[in-house]
């Protein structure tokens, strides 16, 4: 590679990992930069290993660096160690490839992941050279465009981005793009661009939305500003799974990443339909890949990368309509080449315990369970369908197949839930143990014992969630619960057995706010950023005084965000989005879970929730 590193080589030899920030890695695309029209960043705002491990940013940066006119490198934040070095000395943030400063580019697309990376943006904006708020930034700066999971709710970081991009990136970017090469042979400038932008299905530009609040703090009424700005967004869905662009030669990283493997998306979407979790209602209705083009897929991939282990993608592996198929191929396939395969969100039945013997050392792995609740009660509030029953079952199997270690994930402080509930994960977790005991006859117990590892995470209510309207747990109330739970644990005959995890509360709550916060938060963020805060996903770099002062310091507070329960009739920051999942079905899941009613899931029955609209996919399929 020909073009010059932007860090010295004395600056590399001072950090850790100097390997994050050079580029070159195999398959990264390099072009000429006098024959591309449009220039795209496309950054993770996490450090380098977590950003490498993600398939949407893979899959765009092969989608749009086929197309000839863009060039499309990656960026990630910069590690403290090199941040700092980079404000002293005033060096820019680059991108990888051609280790050009960002601030040179066309586009700087940011993939936003999770709420507590909201402080990254701006560290990557900051570092850049960009203006943090979008009102301030000139002709000579890149659009700054969002997307990812957390765009459904824009708004507490609104003011920072150009244009944010909802939904599926395979749908809209070459229209998007085509569009700002004819603004700018033209021209016209940046808002005249964002103008014509806002009409693009998926795109919502900010700046032409006005928000007015009640006296109360809840929103009166989300309007856009200007004529032929559409007052809903509905969000972008690729219907043709097989025949979408798809990275055969991803990018493989010098140093070992959080996922260092082949991904091969299976399919979108779940059945299931959780009532706590976002990506089940997000990512409707469930699109699968031809199995055919997924062999092929495979090979390719394995091919170009060099990988050791190939992973199944998709929110529940097991509901894949051709998953005997594809696993049968791929064991022949890797067995020959000493590949492994990782099936992660499996249900454990016999089938998936017949592949996992097959396709894993039994003694160096755990089986995972997901119950997310203790009792049959709040498992039904919570739409989960999984019981004791099946746990058992799953569990018995899977000891007498050799497994000797389960991982349990709990939540805590989901609505409904009493000590009786609590109570029932250290039953539950003891149950399973004593199951070990009752299949395992003594003699055939090679290293004496089973160990149960129970995980709680606290419950964040979600935008597009039937929980979006439940009020959230204090930071006070989590703590007790896990109180309790580590108490009921260690009052279980199998204790020894079982160890007991739990998350942090604080981090749980600001998430919250995060989550269903309006753009109030943007000047939060902004302050919060401006005190030093960055890298707060990473519970060692948290700062949850700062964090809750500031919150004063504008006025707000947590409360109003985080512990209340929702008006049914009450306008959400996120109400302009429509995510094809209707607001009256959620209402719907919302009054059914409090009542402890279960729905069944899509394969067995439709609930009508509106994502048929788009034409196919399972709500098509013949039932």
């Amino acid at each position: 590679m020909s073009s010059k590193l932007a860090l010295s080589d004395d600056i590399l030899m001072k950090i850790e990992k100097p390997a994050r920030y050079i580029g070159n890695e195999v398959n990264a695309v390099v072009k000429d930069k006098t024959k591309v029209e449009v220039r795209f960043a496309m950054c993770f705002p996490d450090v380098y290993e977590i950003g490498m491990s993600h398939l949407g940013i893979q899959i765009l940066y092969g989608m749009l660096n086929d197309m000839e006119d863009v060039w499309c490198e990656r960026v990630y934040s910069p590690w403290l160690d090199l941040d700092a070095i980079m404000r002293e000395e005033k060096i820019p943030l680059f991108a990888l490839e051609s280790q050009d400063p960002v601030k040179d580019f066309d586009f700087l697309g940011i993939t936003i992941q999770y709420e507590m990376c909201y402080t990254n943006i701006l560290q990557v904006l900051d570092l850049a050279q960009i203006p943090l708020l979008a009102s301030e930034r000139g002709e000579d700066c890149p659009i700054v465009i969002g997307g990812g999971p957390c765009t459904y709710n824009p708004e507490p970081i609104a003011d920072f981005f150009d244009l944010f991009y909802i939904g599926e990136g395979e749908t809209q970017y070459r229209n998007l793009i085509t569009l700002y090469e004819e603004c700018r042979a033209a021209k016209v400038g940046r808002e005249e661009f964002l103008r014509r932008a806002a009409k693009i299905p998926g795109m919502y530009v900010p700046r032409f939305y006005e928000v007015t609040y009640r006296e109360d703090g809840t929103i009166a009424a989300f309007t856009p500003t200007e004529e032929g700005i559409p007052a809903t967004v509905l969000k972008e869905i690729e219907m043709d799974m097989t025949n979408t662009y798809y990275p055969t030669k991803p990018v493989v990283p010098y140093i070992k990443v959080t996922q260092d493997r082949v991904v091969l998306e299976i399919q979108r979407g779940c059945i299931r339909g959780c009532r706590f979790c976002q990506a089940g209602q997000l990512y409707r209705p469930v699109r699968e890949r031809d199995v055919e083009k997924l062999k092929q897929y495979a090979i390719e991939m394995l091919k170009h990368t060099g990988q050791e282990e190939i992973s199944l993608s998709s929110l529940s592996s097991s509901d894949y309509s051709k998953l005997p198929e594809l696993i049968d191929f791929l064991i022949e396939e890797c067995n020959k080449k000493h590949i492994n395969i990782s099936l992660p969100s499996l249900r454990i039945d016999a089938f998936s315990l017949d592949v996992m013997s097959k396709v894993q050392d039994v003694k160096k792995s755990s089986l995972t369970f997901a119950p997310e609740a203790g009792s049959q009660r709040l498992r039904n509030v919570i739409n989960k369908g999984l019981t004791e029953e099946v746990i058992l079952h799953g569990s018995a199997l899977a000891f007498e197949g050799g497994w000797t270690r389960v991982k349990l994930y709990f939540m805590l402080g989901l609505p409904t839930e009493t000590e009786e509930d609590i109570r029932g994960i250290a039953e539950l977790s003891n149950k399973i143990a004593a199951t070990f005991f009752e299949v395992v006859p003594k003699e055939k117990r090679t290293n004496g014992k089973v160990q149960i590892v129970t995980s709680t995470s606290f419950f964040v209510p979600k935008p597009f969630t039937p929980f979006q309207w439940a009020a959230q747990c204090t930071r006070e109330e989590f703590l007790d619960k896990a109180y309790q739970t580590k108490k009921a644990i260690t009052g279980q005959l199998n204790q020894k057995s079982i160890k007991y995890n739990w998350h942090e509360a604080d981090a749980s709550v600001l998430e919250g706010v995060l989550a269903r916060g309006d753009r109030r938060l943007s000047e939060v963020l902004l302050k919060v950023y401006k005190k030093g805060c960055f890298y707060e996903a990473w519970s060692e770099y948290f700062h949850n005084d700062i964090w809750m002062e500031t919150i004063e310091e504008c006025g707000l507070s947590v409360d109003f965000y985080s512990h209340r329960q929702r008006d049914l009739d009450e306008i959400f920051p996120w109400d302009f989005i429509d995510c094809g999942v209707t607001k009256e079905f959620l209402k719907r899941e919302w009054l059914k879970a409090q009542k402890e009613q279960i729905s069944e899931n899509c394969k067995l029955k439709c609930q009508g929730c509106g994502a048929n609209r788009f034409g196919g996919g399972i709500c098509f399929e013949k039932k």
